[in-house]
């Protein structure tokens, strides 16, 4: 169905969100919006996405008028080390938001995948613009099946669900949750997002994973994060490692 814009201004009065039925990504559209000087919380919304944005330089698919891909203008004052903690709080903000539009409770694997039943339904892209970030989120909300190798990796909300939900509605949560776990970062700081983080992550700490790095695999159980959100991970060889980067799995999923 067609995106009801109107109905989520009416919701959101005030709020800038500009709508486009085909971009090559939001990311790129919110950057520009960015640099000339938008209002914080600008949201740039797409039906489709021709080249949606995932990390590591992958691309997200972007299935018309069935997911949810927003890029939302952010002006937080981080410190030189904070980007990985808001990371972690868009990743609060997105599982908030969907339980609240649809009952479903989401699992967090770091630093930035929304799982449902161990398949993964919605993730965040954060790049930074000058003195603005970007963050880029997309959710797999009404899709009904996934192309080739997505099909055993991904879900969407309806899949999970039984039936479809209102991407409308999702946006307004998602708005107003992300607003909610920024302000909580600004005003009680990084450990209390990551003290959220943990609790609500089965991938924090005690979880059997394999880390997908540059240099090879890495094995080992979680420990938590550390002072900056990185996660921490004891290998099989004794050692505490570090994880800055790479893709995490589950042990022998």
């Amino acid at each position: 169905m067609p995106f009801d814009l109107d109905q989520v201004r009416l919701r959101l009065p005030g709020r800038d969100v500009v709508y486009f039925d085909t971009l090559d990504s939001t990311m790129h559209q919110a950057a520009g919006l960015a640099q000339s000087g938008c209002a914080a919380g600008t949201a740039v919304v797409a039906g489709a996405q021709t080249a949606g944005l995932g990390r590591h330089g992958h691309s997200w698919h972007s299935e018309p008028s069935s997911g949810l891909y927003v890029s939302i203008v952010l002006r937080p004052d981080l410190e030189p080390d904070g980007l990985p903690s808001l990371t972690l709080a868009l990743g609060l903000a997105v599982a908030e938001a969907i339980a609240r539009a649809t009952a479903l409770e989401c699992d967090l694997r770091w630093p930035n995948d929304i799982l449902l039943g161990g398949k993964k339904a919605a993730g965040i892209l954060v790049n930074v613009v000058e003195s603005a970030a970007i963050a880029g989120i997309g959710i797999n909300v009404n899709h009904q099946s996934f192309p080739g190798d997505l099909a055993g990796l991904a879900t969407s909300l309806r899949l999970a669900a039984g039936r479809p939900f209102s991407r409308e509605d999702l946006l307004v949560h998602l708005l107003l949750a992300v607003d909610g776990f920024c302000r909580m970062l600004r005003e009680a700081g990084r450990d209390a997002i990551l003290e959220v983080f943990e609790r609500r992550s089965s991938y924090a700490r005690g979880k059997p994973v394999v880390v997908y790095q540059e240099g090879g695999l890495l094995h080992g159980v979680t420990a938590g994060l550390d002072a900056s959100g990185f996660l921490l991970v004891d290998t099989r060889d004794g050692k505490r490692e570090t994880i800055l980067a790479g893709g995490v799995r589950a042990a022998g999923a």
